[in-house]
């Protein structure tokens, strides 16, 4: 709400004191001073309108709407009026209602520049381009000024990229935005550099390539001002797509010329170079090279140019790095064309023999060392960098050797050998970051990140106290570099692969993750949370997600609005391509699915019922709003440094496998949830019917819906169960793989699906009543098999969540993962015995009414009553055994003494052990909490199948 800075005009001096107590946070309050308001002035529609926002944000969303709709019944005019409700509609995310408010306050008022402007605005939130097309033109009519003009261009280029048909695009909305501009041309009305801008966008999307290169060359080219380089780097682009290479030649070398050190121009001298060799190009005779000047056209020009490059670095103050990388990269060249030793530019090593690639590699490192500045304290000690930069040169040949292989190939004695001179030389290098800021990175972090990577390298070969001293060194390194990114990211991988979820919320959060990040960095979090049985976080860190989505949707228009206020039309497609990505991000569909299955989890039938659950998430089992043809995976999965060679780092292949597991696992689950939110359908069908008045009621085909749904769980299962025979292995610092293996393992899946089978069953007893023992058998087989299943599940529970063993500790994940699922797939069991049990308690009351009236104590009951309250007993039964294995754990938990331990391991100085016992503690405690919390819920749930009796 913004406040109102004069208040001559009485209304504003009587809303004021709303105003302040909307700013302010006190809605409440707003709402009483509204309606007091209101009683004097009833024809004061603003004061209406703002006890509306006052009502939407105490949510009360349904009589905030009421009034909001009362007030644009009348189509207001005034700026008060107009203003609160176009809040009022942002704030309930239904921008479509402002563009009918300003359709009717510009009829009213058609010369108004201001509605008309925010009509166009309006439109611009929606993305209604055609609209957006006219609302520009008639804003010009009435104001001729030069922006409206080109907003009205923009929304046809607009409409060409969202058009589906390309041709259309080409033929009919680019041709028309090129003639407008052109019209502006020959006007000579052209003003700012925006309006270049967009006759250059237009005439590159028409693939006028000459054209736009006449224009950026041309008198409109000098208003391209406000960028770096905008002009140089616009010729550059259309050089390239019209294949002048002369041009791109001449012009990347005098722009190289200008910086030494800009990567793209050397790239693009390299290319034309090249290009202009094989075409065998020579420069016309008594003529310029080209429109750009001189051209270089052979290697020996190419070479000389680098060598001048260094030449001149060399005697300059600030160091770059451009041009020594640039030689590397001609060098490249020259050996790929194999001609490199004809220029003498300088040699590469030589190619490895293929019998000794290992001994090669050792003598490559070993010059390398040579000649880097370390001396050691006495003889036999570790040789030592005396100053900064030397630490950096070892750090950085260091880095070299992992990249190479090197430490691959060492036995576990060398490895453990290389990490404690590794962790020597980190702890050495702390020296010369005394003086660093607790926000500043220590120079020797690296030494430590790889001595954790030879450490995880052990604990994949099978050394279990590798993990722990990964660890142990981690939050060594973090406690002298609190804001070292990849040491948190490290911890969170490894505190979630050993399954202690609780010291990862707060790594996550000391990360500070910003916006985009929470797409690509979330999964980090939400993949672990629930699976590891911290409920509370996993509500918490799926509602960070989530506010960043739902928010994408509202700034992304205010960004556009802003590109369009501001001329900046060249970024309209990219923050509407952004805001797209983000609506397909597979992150933003998993984490919506997972939190309402989440929220019914540990809400429905405790504090609310499954019905009410269902009804505040607006879920319908018939829609399926998840975008399955344009998901795309925002993941960053290169997040974490990694210096594995080639042959052992992620693989294309590995995030391509890694996608459509987690695209399958997402079908799942999302089934799942559309399948639960199906059941409160049915259970108004609560007296036997045929046929006929089941088809007038439409629960048939509530039935079919969920019958169908059915069917396609069953196929995601077989296609998850096909993709998970290929046993695929994803590197340790790759993508985590989903819960879909566990999930198939332990039963869970088996019982989901029978669950969801008993339904079917169940509708068929209630539309035809009691007549049928076959079906009656059926159920009760049914019970008998899933109580089965469940016991079954919950064997797979057992077992000690942390093992000691010969002094070391190992922790069981896989139990606490298989606990959870336990506790969802009872609660599904639940509400499908609560689905039961209210199809079976009319019959139940029918026919003792009919016992009553026949006087018949020796009427037989249906079997199937008896089945049902065996099922629940059992189920009561089994939960309670669970609540007391779960007591069990949190004693054992509780009585470990972590303390006493130490791991068997020399590689364990002084000084870690307290970092040490800092991270059992942290493992400990997490299980701890995540038994409790697993404990609690559970116990809930026991409660609600004590109320299940017909």
């Amino acid at each position: 709400m913004a406040a109102r800075g004069h208040v001559q005009d009485p209304n504003d001096r009587r809303l004021r004191p709303i105003y302040d107590y909307l700013d302010n946070g006190n809605n409440k309050m707003a709402i009483q001073q509204a309606d007091k308001l209101l009683k004097k002035h009833k024809d004061l529609h603003c004061a209406k309108v703002l006890k509306a926002i006052g009502l939407q944000r105490t949510g009360k969303q349904d009589e905030a709407y009421a009034l909001a709709q009362e007030v644009a019944a009348l189509e207001p005019t005034d700026d008060n009026s107009l203003q609160a409700l176009t809040i009022l509609y942002r704030e309930m995310h239904r921008p479509e209602l402002v563009t009918k408010l300003y359709e009717a306050a510009v009829k009213k008022v058609p010369n108004s520049e201001e509605y008309h402007s925010h009509l166009f605005m309006a439109y611009a939130r929606v993305g209604e381009y055609k609209k957006m097309q006219q609302a520009g033109m008639a804003l010009y009519k009435i104001v001729p000024k030069n922006p409206y003009y080109f907003w009205s261009v923009m929304s046809l280029i607009m409409q060409s990229i969202s058009a589906q048909d390309e041709n259309l695009s080409k033929t009919m909305f680019l041709p028309l935005a090129e003639r407008m501009v052109e019209k502006m041309v020959k006007e000579d009305k052209i003003e700012a550099e925006a309006e270049v801008e967009l006759y250059y966008m237009i005439l590159e999307r028409l693939e006028k390539y000459k054209e736009a290169l006449d224009v950026v060359r041309g008198k409109l080219g000098e208003k391209l001002t406000s960028e770096l380089q905008s002009r140089e780097n616009k010729c550059m682009a259309m050089y390239k797509k019209l294949c002048r290479w002369p041009e791109c030649n001449a012009l990347s070398r005098r722009l190289l010329l200008k910086n030494s050190d800009d990567w793209q121009f050397y790239i693009t001298y390299f290319d034309s170079v090249f290009q202009l060799i094989d075409e065998s190009w020579t420069p016309p005779p008594e003529e310029e090279h080209s429109l750009e000047g001189e051209v270089h056209y052979s290697i020996e020009q190419a070479v000389k140019f680098i060598e001048e490059r260094i030449t001149e670095e060399s005697k300059s103050s600030r160091p770059l790095r451009g041009p020594y990388l640039a030689k590397l990269e001609l060098i490249r060249r020259l050996r790929y064309r194999g001609c490199n030793d004809e220029y003498k530019l300088g040699k590469m090593m030589p190619s490895c023999p293929a019998d000794s690639p290992a001994v090669f590699l050792f003598q490559f490192i070993s010059q390398l060392l040579a000649v880097i500045p370390l001396s050691a304290a006495a003889e036999g000690e570790l040789a030592l960098p005396s100053d900064i930069k030397a630490l950096q040169q070892h750090l950085c040949v260091v880095q070299l050797s992992r990249l190479l292989g090197i430490y691959h190939a060492m036995e576990k004695k060398q490895k453990l050998a290389a990490v404690r001179e590794l962790m020597l030389r980190y702890r050495h290098g702390l020296e010369f970051g005394k003086s660093c800021l607790k926000t500043e990175l220590q120079f020797s972090d690296y030494y430590c990140l790889l001595a954790v990577h030879l450490l995880l390298d052990l604990w994949l070969e099978g050394e279990e106290t590798a993990v722990w001293q990964c660890l142990t060194l981690l939050e060594e390194g973090l406690s002298h570099s609190p804001s070292n990114a990849q040491f948190k990211l490290l911890l969170i991988r490894i505190y979630c692969r050993l399954g202690a979820f609780e010291p990862v919320a707060e790594l996550y959060s000391s990360l500070d993750a910003k916006h985009i990040q929470h797409d690509t960095i979330g999964y980090l979090l939400t993949r672990y949370a629930e699976a590891l049985g911290h409920y509370a976080a996993a509500s918490q860190s799926c509602n960070f997600a989530l506010r960043f989505f739902h928010s994408n949707q509202k700034d992304t228009s205010e960004y556009i609005i802003q590109a369009y206020k501001y001329g900046a039309f060249e970024k309209i497609p990219e923050f509407i391509a952004f805001r797209n990505r983000l609506n397909s991000s597979l992150h933003f569909a998993q984490v919506r699915t997972e939190r309402m299955l989440l929220d019914l989890l540990l809400e429905a039938n405790i504090s609310t019922s499954l019905e009410e659950s269902i009804k505040s998430m607006s879920l319908s089992p018939e829609e399926d709003d998840i975008p399955w043809n344009d998901l795309r995976d925002n993941r960053d999965l290169t997040v974490l440094f990694n210096w594995d060679p080639k042959d052992r780092d992620i693989f294309e292949e590995h995030k391509k496998l890694s996608l459509e597991e987690e695209t399958m696992w997402l079908r799942i689950r999302s089934l799942t949830l559309r399948l639960v939110s199906g059941l409160p359908t049915l259970s108004h069908t609560i007296q036997p019917k045929n046929s006929e008045k089941t088809a007038e009621n439409g629960v048939s085909s509530k039935i079919d819906t969920i019958r169908s749904l059915l069917q396609q769980l069953e196929v995601a299962v077989d296609s998850g169960k096909k993709f998970l025979e290929q046993k695929i292995q994803y590197p340790v610092l790759g993508p985590p793989p989903t819960r879909m293996a566990g999930f198939f393992s332990n039963g869970s899946c088996q019982c989901q699906t029978s669950l969801f089978y008993l339904v079917s069953d169940i509708y068929e007893l209630d539309t035809n009543g009691l007549g049928k023992s076959e079906i009656q058998e059926r159920i009760g087989n049914s019970f008998n098999s899933l109580v089965e299943r469940l016991t079954d599940l919950f064997n797979k529970c057992k077992g000690d969540l942390i093992e000691v063993r010969d002094g070391t500790l190992k922790t069981h994940p896989s139990l606490l993962e298989n606990l959870v699922f336990f506790v969802e797939t009872i609660s599904i069991a639940l509400w499908v015995s609560s689905y039961c049990d209210s199809v079976l308690r009319p019959f139940k009351s029918n026919m003792q009414k009919k016992k009553k009236k026949k006087k018949e104590s020796s009427l037989a009951m249906p079997p199937v009553f008896t089945h049902f309250l065996d099922y629940v007993a059992e189920l009561q039964t089994l939960t309670s055994n669970v609540i007391d294995h779960i007591r069990g754990l949190e004693i054992i938990l509780s009585a470990l003494k972590l303390e006493e331990l130490s791991l068997k391991d020399t590689l364990l100085l002084e000084e870690e052990k307290k970092f040490t016992k800092t991270v059992q503690g942290k493992v400990q405690s997490s299980y701890h909490h995540s038994v409790q919390e697993i404990g609690e819920l559970l116990k809930k749930r026991l409660d609600t199948i004590k109320k299940l009796k017909i």
